[in-house]
């Protein structure tokens, strides 16, 4: 415990840097991603992420979208609980086959206009698990795909571009 401690002390966190003071340019980005995001749909871009059959590698980079440091709320990028009040369904893992018909049923349950993101290697092609008997292959086997982020797990700089590119 000692030598933890120690180690720590001298190296420092293994965290990212803390973020800077409010930067006049990121919150006039902002505002123009909830300007076009409200002229476009009339509201605010409202995601709802699908788990098709991933290890949760990404789900942990998504999860972090919500913490202080990324903030997606204020980009007018939010998370809702059912594909009935979703714009944008961000899907990780691959395609499995106990999923498939989940997935297809979620995505004809978004209301249009509605988008398909394909976060991941995984998602993309079906990453580690490609070739496995559980596995029918990336998201695009199930449902059309507008965008995909690549990464094995993208980071959330990386989720935030592509939403914000999204839009």
């Amino acid at each position: 415990m000692r030598k933890t401690l120690l180690k720590s002390l001298i190296e420092g966190p293994l965290t990212e840097a803390a973020p800077g003071a409010d930067d006049a340019e990121l919150a006039a980005f902002a505002a123009e991603v909830d300007r076009k995001a409200r002229a476009r749909l009339g509201r605010s871009l409202a995601i709802r992420e699908i788990d098709a059959g991933s290890c949760n590698g990404c789900e942990l980079e998504i999860n972090a979208l919500g913490n202080a440091f990324y903030d997606l709320e204020r980009f007018g990028l939010r998370f809702v609980a059912s594909p009935r009040h979703a714009d944008v369904l961000l899907v990780t893992g691959p395609a499995t086959k106990n999923m498939e018909e989940a997935l297809a049923r979620t995505y004809q349950a978004t209301p249009a206009p509605k988008w398909v993101v394909a976060a991941g290697d995984c998602a993309f092609d079906g990453g580690v698990f490609a070739g496995s008997y559980a596995c029918i292959g990336g998201v695009s086997a199930v449902v059309p795909v507008d965008l995909y982020i690549p990464g094995c797990p993208p980071t959330p700089l990386s989720l935030l571009k592509g939403l914000i590119a999204l839009i």
